[in-house]
């Protein structure tokens, strides 16, 4: 059997910001082909990603295939100095397991595999892999995106799907995510005339389109939610002239925001809703767009049953069916199969002192192991 803290340990010491690698694949690689598995490393290395090592591991040939997704990338530690023990370390204090991917997502990842450990002392009939990728923290351009259809040419068939992400807010069992929402990018500039702030009449002021513009996008409802999501959402995350001079009209100003949408909407539908709101504010604009992901939920059934009643059997608490938070690679996996994520917390994910229960990871392991027994 394979203990889920010291084998989380082992990944965290790997230094792995994404995209780099520094011996993690190498080292869960390792653990997999001593359980039984098939391995296959594959590099990607499509701008504007950086190559980047993936890993598919399976056990087994037969149908149905239960499939683990995740990531061992990691985003960078910050202030070193800010930490209370090395980032690296893995270090074990006051029944925390502290260290950069604890949370997102090593300690996840150390506990399917330690469960896996313990479900194949019995026989079952089907298959059991792995989805393992180092860019989920950067531009996912060259991990679970380009393994789909690697995995498709080979004629692998993942019949459902768990990702282990942090979806807990602040208790273990509290909450498993069924989908996730789109998120889209823009970028608005706004180009006027420059000229002098005493004759307005002779120059072209964008900050002015550009307020309006933003006012329509702020004040203009999406929608107001759909059967498993919330409201869409649009923030502004910046606004910009570059103006040091208080008496001259600028020639240009140019404002970032993030859309967050439901599944009322998709990547086109968005995009014609940002443009009829600028063009209703008038002014000359450019906008550069991009969408990261599209909105997307696998409705309850099977796959999230299994999961709640494993989580209440370790835990006493049914997770909530949630959609919130953050974009993840289960918006490629939704596309071959269903696909609920489920992990530890996200409290200290990509902060100081990230950290995670011991009792947690544990109790995680066992989730997974029942998860598994319940499946097949």
């Amino acid at each position: 059997m394979i203990d889920p803290i010291t084998l989380a340990q082992e990944l965290i010491r790997c230094p792995s910001v994404t995209p780099k690698d520094e011996g993690v694949m190498a080292a869960l690689e390792k653990h997999l082909k001593a359980l039984g598995f098939t391995c296959h490393r594959m590099t990607f290395s499509d701008a504007p990603g950086e190559p980047t090592e993936n890993l598919y591991a399976r056990l087994g040939t037969a149908q149905p295939n239960f499939c683990f997704a995740g990531h061992v990338d990691v985003v960078p530690p910050g202030d070193k100095s800010a930490w209370s023990v090395d980032p690296f370390s893995a270090t074990v204090k006051d029944g925390y397991l502290i260290g950069r991917g604890t949370e997102d997502m090593k300690g996840a990842i150390a506990a399917f595999v330690s469960a896996v450990s313990e479900f194949i002392a019995k026989p079952f009939k089907g298959s059991i892999s792995l989805l393992i990728t180092g860019d989920e923290e950067g531009p996912a351009v060259n991990g679970t995106r380009k393994m789909l259809p690697w995995l498709k040419t080979k004629g692998e068939v993942i019949d459902a799907c768990i990702v282990g992400e942090p979806t807990n807010p602040k208790t273990l069992g509290e909450m498993a995510k069924i989908g996730r929402r789109g998120s889209a990018y823009g970028i608005l500039t706004v180009k006027g005339k420059q000229g002098h702030a005493a004759y307005p009449e002779l120059a072209d002021n964008p900050v002015t389109h550009i307020i309006a513009m933003l006012h329509n996008l702020k004040h203009s409802k999406l929608d107001e939610g759909s059967d498993f999501f919330p409201p869409s959402n649009l923030e502004i995350t910046s606004v910009d002239v570059g103006n040091t001079t208080g008496n001259v009209i600028p020639a240009q100003a140019e404002a970032r925001f993030n859309i967050r949408f439901n599944d009322r909407h998709n990547a086109a539908s968005i995009e014609k809703w940002v443009r009829t709101q600028l063009d209703a504010a008038g002014g000359k604009y450019e906008l550069r767009w991009r969408v990261s992901g599209e909105a997307f939920v696998t409705p309850p059934g099977r796959l999230s049953t299994l999961v709640q009643e494993a989580a209440k059997d370790v835990t006493g608490i049914t997770p909530v069916l949630s959609t919130t938070g953050g974009t993840s690679d289960a918006r490629f996996v939704k596309d071959i199969c269903p696909v609920v994520e489920f992990g530890t917390t996200g409290v200290t994910a990509h902060a100081i002192d990230e950290r995670v229960k011991v009792d947690d990871i544990v109790n995680l392991k066992t989730i997974y192991r029942k998860i598994l027994e319940k499946f097949f």
